[in-house]
């Protein structure tokens, strides 16, 4: 059930992915920009990001299973506020209010695995986590197309409640309860500041590449953003009971391991954005094709995130996270060599890479992370492992998507000159002044398709150095093997563990 609470978390993020199309248009979506498009995305995930501490320390403080169940309450409620938002602005706002909820559902899950899961067996259960992330990754697209194609776009929110409710009720039957016996306090100061100051920071990357970034308010933003991040790092060093403990950094195998997982996640996440313009835009798939496209990323998944605990066993986390990361970078590249009628089984045989790369990165990093702190704080682990994904995310998407509109907006111009500014906004754009201008607009879609395709090469380079990036640094500081694993506690005359150090309840 830890597993469900999950994907229907992560889903909802790649569910939105095939919308895009969708909410585009002024008609049967909302009439949304590529700005507001990206915003309904990191909207959810600098929330999410940014509260992930929070729900950890109160977890461990006040329960785990409560916290996840109040997660998923808050998600099922602010899922229907989504599906029935009337503008962007709305969906905005309705998607960082699913932020809350699900920053309390996913540190949550991982949290109680690590708690639950003896350390001999907690490798594999988080294999199976993150090969569900995985997962959800993937089947997102399929459902949101599937839902598209029957259905208006709301639908891919609503379709979210029905397993929100399906999962409190197996939680609360099923799920034992439990807490860390000595918790920390919650630092609200720590928490806004983090908030500020990554809000500030992707704000400053979009609006550059929709605007571009010879400008001050761009430039303004981004150098405040910074700021206010090194405000946060600087206030949390001084507290004894900080939202992140900034010293854990010093840790050179959990600072590989957390880079490791922000790095493959900037570049993964910040590419899927601009292939579902690729796929639905350039190549002409529709949003349900597009998800099916996205079926051999769930294969790949499925078969080598389960299997990852064992390669690490035999070779190690450093051998093991660098090589998923060399193919997650040799995928990106592949991207750079697509064209507009590139056969599709090429696309696929990327996907299946990328897919076989990521669940080798995720899990012993992951692992790395947790077996770095005491069992009693797996809430602030998770939190910091699920965290950086998210800002990785976040800043792949902000990035990568700033990347493709600068590039794209610079190669379109004369040809669009004279035309409505949408026109040289996106490729989204130039295809609906394109539409609206009927026959005539058919001259723009061939020089719109060749641009956007130049601007995903240009995209997939920097993406791949990213990976690249993340194999130097797994190379240089993860350990060749894994911390060694405690024997048990010897029981008391009662069967209870002798060590203090968990304190889980009845159902």
């Amino acid at each position: 059930m830890l597993v469900v609470s999950l994907l229907v978390v992560v889903l909802d993020n790649t569910v939105l992915n095939v919308a895009m199309r969708v909410l585009v248009d002024p008609n049967g979506g909302l009439g949304a920009t590529q700005s507001e498009l990206e915003w309904s995305i990191n909207s959810y995930t600098l929330v999410f990001a940014g509260l992930l501490f929070t729900w950890g320390v109160l977890g461990d403080r006040y329960g785990r299973r409560a916290v996840l169940l109040i997660g998923l309450v808050l998600f099922g409620l602010s899922s229907l506020a989504s599906a029935y938002a009337q503008d962007p602005g709305q969906l905005i706002v309705a998607r960082a209010l699913m932020g809350i909820g699900g920053a309390a559902v996913l540190p949550a899950t991982l949290s109680i695995i690590s708690a639950v899961f003896d350390p001999r067996e907690r490798g594999k259960a988080i294999g199976v986590w993150a090969g569900s992330v995985g997962l959800a990754v993937a089947i997102g697209p399929l459902v949101g197309g599937a839902l598209l194609e029957r259905f208006w776009w709301g639908s891919v929110f609503l379709i979210n409640v029905p397993i929100v409710l399906a999962g409190i009720v197996a939680i609360v039957a099923l799920v034992p309860e439990s807490r860390d016996p000595r918790p920390g306090r919650i630092d609200v100061v720590g928490v806004l500041l983090s908030i500020l100051g990554l809000v500030a920071l992707v704000y400053g990357i979009i609006d550059g590449g929709e605007h571009g970034f010879g400008r001050v308010e761009p430039i303004a933003a981004s150098l405040t953003g910074l700021a206010v991040l090194a405000a946060f790092v600087w206030y949390e060093r001084r507290l004894t009971h900080p939202s992140l403990d900034v010293r854990l950094f010093a840790n050179p195998a959990f600072s590989a391991a957390v880079a490791s997982v922000g790095l493959v996640f900037f570049a993964a996440m910040g590419s899927f954005f601009f292939m579902t313009f690729y796929l639905q835009l350039v190549r002409g798939y529709s949003p349900f094709e597009t998800g099916l496209l996205l079926l051999p990323f769930a294969v790949g998944q499925l078969m080598f995130a389960p299997r990852s605990a064992a390669l690490v066993k035999r070779y190690g986390p450093k051998a093991v996270c660098a090589a998923g990361l060399g193919l997650v970078a040799l995928s990106l590249a592949g991207i750079g060599l697509l064209g507009e009628t590139t056969p599709i089984w090429i696309l696929c045989v990327i996907f299946f890479v990328m897919a076989a790369g990521m669940a080798n990165v995720i899990p012993p990093a992951t692992e790395s992370i947790m077996s770095t702190l005491p069992r009693e704080k797996a809430g602030v682990g998770s939190a910091v492992s699920n965290t950086i994904r998210q800002v990785g995310g976040a800043l792949g998407v902000a990035v990568l998507g700033a990347v493709v509109a600068a590039a794209y907006r610079e190669d379109i111009e004369p040809t669009v000159a004279g035309l409505p500014a949408a026109a040289r906004e996106s490729v989204a754009g130039t295809y609906g002044v394109a539409e609206a201008l009927g026959p005539a607009g058919q001259r723009l879609i061939g020089p719109a398709n060749e641009a956007f395709v130049d601007a995903m090469h240009l995209a997939s380079v920097g993406s791949a150095l990213v990976a690249l990036l993340g194999v130097a640094v797994a190379l240089a500081w993860l350990p060749r093997r894994s911390a060694p694993v405690p024997a048990p506690p010897a029981p008391t005359p009662d069967g209870a563990p002798e060590s203090p150090e968990l304190a889980v309840t009845g159902r």
